[in-house]
């Protein structure tokens, strides 16, 4: 079982727009690293999760794209500020492999709390449309890999 975590992509300020829409230069970051994912087959999700914010949505919805549509599903437990222990309940009872696409300090406490039981243990740094894979065997998650956006170049694949 594999979950990818995904960084919603660069957004407006909220300053400028309460919605934070993703910018033009997010779009295309989500767009590189999404084809870049589908070239190398690196992640085959069976379902995309994200939350309830319009950056995370349109993130979603690229990845989506590039990744031969996988359903995406908007869903509760994935706001910035939300406690881990929804989001880890339902990544441990999924069926398949999961990618779930929201947003900082969420993502980092969630996949601190899988790969240590600690939330606050602070195992990885995300980037904006970035991707961090974790394994599980067993009860055991670890980090697999992880796509630093970039790095990610325009054609770069298999």
């Amino acid at each position: 079982m594999r979950v990818y975590l995904v960084q919603h992509a660069e957004a407006v300020p909220g300053d400028l727009d309460p919605d934070q829409p993703l910018t033009s230069a997010g779009r295309e970051t989500a767009r590189r690293v999404a084809r870049w994912l589908a070239a190398t087959g690196r992640a085959r999700p069976a379902e995309i999760l994200h939350s309830t914010k319009a950056r995370a949505r349109q993130t979603a919805e690229i990845f989506a794209r590039a990744l031969a549509t996988p359903p995406l599903r908007e869903v509760l437990g994935l706001e910035p500020g939300d406690e881990v222990d929804p989001a880890a309940e339902a990544v441990n009872g999924a069926p398949g492999d999961l990618m779930l696409v929201g947003h900082l300090p969420h993502l980092n406490r969630l996949a601190s709390f899988l790969v240590s039981g600690d939330a606050g243990a602070d195992v990885v740094r995300f980037r904006h449309a970035g991707v961090i894979c974790l394994e599980r065997q067993g009860t055991q998650w670890a980090i697999l890999w992880a796509v630093v956006p970039e790095l990610v170049t325009e054609g770069a694949g298999p």
